[in-house]
């Protein structure tokens, strides 16, 4: 049986739902248009969304590296260990995540330091975080080492920092401020995939303006990253500016390609990152069943992991470039579904959990809260956020129920944010929209100048 046929039903449903709740690239004259009552929906949708697909593909973090890997065949089925021996502690089965209604969802990489970065905008009422800034904040809001908790998972003191942020904290705790934390000669971890999964979100905080949302994300995605990682990360910044004037006449299928290649158009041609791009997105283009993920995802093994291509030599299950290329796999196939995208995201391999809450995230974006309620079929999925369960030292903001925070304050927080980002840009706003000048030009990842990040 085809499992694309299961999805049938959501692609349908969210076709009828429209794109009432995006943003339009039509609209006429000087300016973007957009409602920001529409935009914070649009942004409790990008946490929802980002924190489904998060714990969804949790349940086979590392746990496929090398063949035999995961197939469509394979979701229900019971967990398997990761590759260093534990088990994900949440879920028992390879399934979409989706807690009842008086749950909270557990704060994890993916999430906890976008909320980290969107608090530091919020308390210094600022557009750029200044170096300084970002470390004095990694410093007080996650736990060193020494000071962390236990994990619930195996009674040992967990930070929940990994590879090239784990690296940067240490780093920071000598003194040094970013883009120091990424100079290779400092982090020998900064080509893994770790600022991807943590930087997202300052293209949302720049709606239509790519240029300023590479801006603002610069120093945070120099924190853990450089060469392909840092162009990675920077596509996907891109890619969540453009979502907010994505044309509305465009199905969501045609809406993610759209944000894609828009994205692609701003890393140099000479780059790995454009290159292995270009690999699936033309893999994608001649297959002959474009439900056949699996072997788009059996060619990025034998092409940039067995083999060495397109600049880019595969060192380790978090590398930023093979899991760049299994992301791509999931965005090409799912085409706009979210609960096809999350699936295909959670089977493909590698560090499943955060290419898939990616587009979990942008994707939920696109929907709005109601559209991701409409996909999963529940009206009842939680919003209360704990983010004590990673971090600390930050307010409880709903003291009288469980977690610190709600997905709604959160998107609520946001909006002075892009108020800020808007007259910074010469554009206006009141209570209903923005009115955002358009950028002079497209966007440009540049190539660094240290040379072996290139």
């Amino acid at each position: 049986m085809n499992i694309k046929n299961l999805f049938s039903f959501t692609f349908l449903a969210l076709f009828l739902l429209g794109t009432s709740d995006i943003a339009s690239a039509d609209t006429p004259g000087k300016n973007y248009k957009i409602s920001r009552s529409k935009y914070e929906k649009q942004l409790h949708g990008f946490w929802l969304g980002q924190s489904i697909a998060n714990w969804t593909g949790l349940s086979t973090e590392m746990v496929r590296v090398s063949p035999p890997f995961f197939t469509d065949n394979d979701w229900g089925k019971v967990i398997e260990p990761a590759v260093w021996g534990t088990f994900a502690a949440h879920t028992g089965v390879i399934d979409f995540y989706l807690p009842s209604s008086d749950q909270v969802w557990g704060s994890d990489d993916d999430t906890d330091i976008e909320y980290l970065y969107q608090f530091l905008l919020e308390r210094n009422k600022a557009i750029f975080l200044t170096p300084e800034t970002i470390r004095d904040g990694w410093l007080h809001h996650i736990y060193s080492e020494s000071e962390a908790p236990l994990s619930r998972n195996n009674f040992v003191k967990e930070n929940y920092l990994w590879v090239s942020n784990q690296r940067a904290y240490q780093l920071m705790e000598k003194g040094l401020v970013p883009p120091e934390t990424s100079i290779p000669k400092n982090n020998s971890d900064s080509l893994m995939i770790d600022a991807q999964l943590t930087t997202e979100i300052f293209g949302l905080f720049a709606p239509g303006r790519p240029d300023i949302a590479l801006e603002m994300a610069h120093l945070p995605v120099r924190v853990s990253a450089i060469g392909i990682a840092e162009q990675i990360a920077k596509f996907y910044v891109v890619m969540h500016s453009y979502a907010a004037i994505v044309p509305n006449k465009l199905s969501l299928k045609e809406q993610t390609r759209w944000l894609a290649e828009k994205a692609r158009n701003a890393l140099p041609n000479a780059s790995s990152a454009a290159k292995i791009f270009d690999f699936v997105h033309q893999f994608h283009a001649n297959s002959s069943d474009g439900d056949n993920w699996e072997e788009a995802r059996d060619a990025v093994y034998e092409r940039y992991q067995k083999q060495t291509n397109d600049g880019y030599e595969y060192q380790g299950g978090f590398d930023a470039g093979i899991n760049f290329a299994a992301s791509l796999v999931s965005l090409f196939y799912g085409e706009g579904d979210i609960r096809r995208t999350i699936q295909i995201g959670t089977l493909a391999g590698w560090d499943s959990d955060n290419p898939t809450a990616t587009w979990g995230g942008l994707l939920g974006f696109l929907l709005g809260v109601k559209g991701v309620d409409l996909a999963f079929q529940r009206k009842d999925l939680p919003e209360a956020y704990w983010i004590s369960r990673t971090r600390r030292n930050f307010p409880d903001r709903t003291p009288n129920s469980d977690g610190e925070d709600k997905f709604s304050f959160m998107a609520k927080r946001a909006l002075p944010i892009v108020d800020r980002v808007v007259q910074y840009t010469r554009g206006k706003y009141d209570d209903d929209f923005w009115y955002i000048e358009r950028g002079r030009s497209e966007p440009s990842i540049k190539f660094l100048q240290y040379p072996e990040a290139n």
